[in-house]
């Protein structure tokens, strides 16, 4: 994201056509006055454009989803790296997961947050990522159809079909990006992953309604984004409150189900106001700063 204009002596915007931006992503700008948040706003989700290949093609995929009608997006983060950085098991059994625990020995950097945490421990305080099994309960509970259209974004799961399993068992209308694709479409971008995630962007921002399963940039992005072009559903997990009942045998899927909802009876995809909690990021938490006519 960008934030900061820097201008140099005898610059001119009118001949130029353009602002250099400085990179600032840091805890320092969720304390920025309100003029400079709206700047941070209008560059992220007004200024800010693709390029136009990928902004068509982005476009392109996000009018085959809504031929059929709407559908959820779900931006899923099972890929190795992201298993490997928040320490947490992947949910897939013993030889997945100690494929990840190799990995993080030999490259003990790679691990984020809490370092001292055990790996149940990082779950139960919500810092792992929801697991296809889980994003299929979740989804359930919250009362999406077994025929609900979904796509999904993000990377390649570690683990492959077999780490999706049990969400395409639950809900068979599973759709990706490689899915949509017509002809070579996806070709000249097989290497390119930021591309490909921008593909995924530009489709989750067009859907009825958006989740992710794990925090992280495109997430929040998204989540202040939906909110900036007209308060389009998201729905964030409320992982650390919910988990332990997903470790409840003892509980009935009615009694979960009510308990799910419960937790997540607010996410009602209105825009949260930055001014109870002046930290939040306005990326993500774009009221009021960034909610004038546009």
């Amino acid at each position: 994201m960008y934030l900061v204009i820097s201008i140099k002596h005898g610059f001119d915007l009118n001949e130029e056509g353009l602002l250099i931006l400085k990179g600032l992503d840091s805890k320092l700008s969720k304390s920025l006055p309100p003029d400079l948040q709206k700047l941070r706003c209008k560059v992220a989700f007004h200024a800010l454009r693709f390029s136009t290949p990928i902004r068509e093609l982005g476009n392109q995929m996000a009018r085959r989803m809504w031929i059929e009608g709407p559908y959820v997006a779900i931006h899923l983060r099972l890929e190795k790296d992201v298993w490997i950085r928040t320490g947490c098991h992947t949910g897939l059994g013993p030889k997945y997961d100690n494929i990840i625990a190799r990995d993080r020995e030999s490259h003990p950097d790679f691990l984020t947050d809490k370092l001292n945490m055990s790996n149940a421990a990082r779950r139960l305080a919500g810092l792992c990522p929801l697991n296809a099994l889980e994003v299929a309960r979740f989804l359930k509970a919250l009362g999406a159809p077994s025929n609900a259209r979904i796509y999904v974004a993000g990377g390649d799961p570690f683990g492959g079909t077999y780490a999706l399993q049990p969400l395409v068992e639950e809900f068979p209308n599973i759709v990706t990006k490689q899915m949509l694709s017509r002809g070579d479409e996806l070709s000249p971008y097989t290497n390119r992953p930021s591309v490909l995630a921008a593909i995924d962007y530009i489709v989750s921002l067009s859907s009825d309604v958006f989740m992710p399963s794990h925090g992280g940039n495109m997430g929040r992005a998204l989540q202040g984004h939906r909110a900036y072009v007209g308060h389009r559903k998201h729905i964030k997990p409320n992982k650390r409150m919910m988990i332990p009942f997903f470790e409840d045998m003892s509980i009935s899927e009615e009694e979960f189900s009510s308990i799910i909802q419960k937790l997540h009876k607010n996410s009602k995809g209105q825009p949260e106001q930055r001014t109870k909690r002046i930290d939040r990021d306005v990326l993500a938490y774009p009221v009021p700063e960034c909610m004038c006519n546009h």
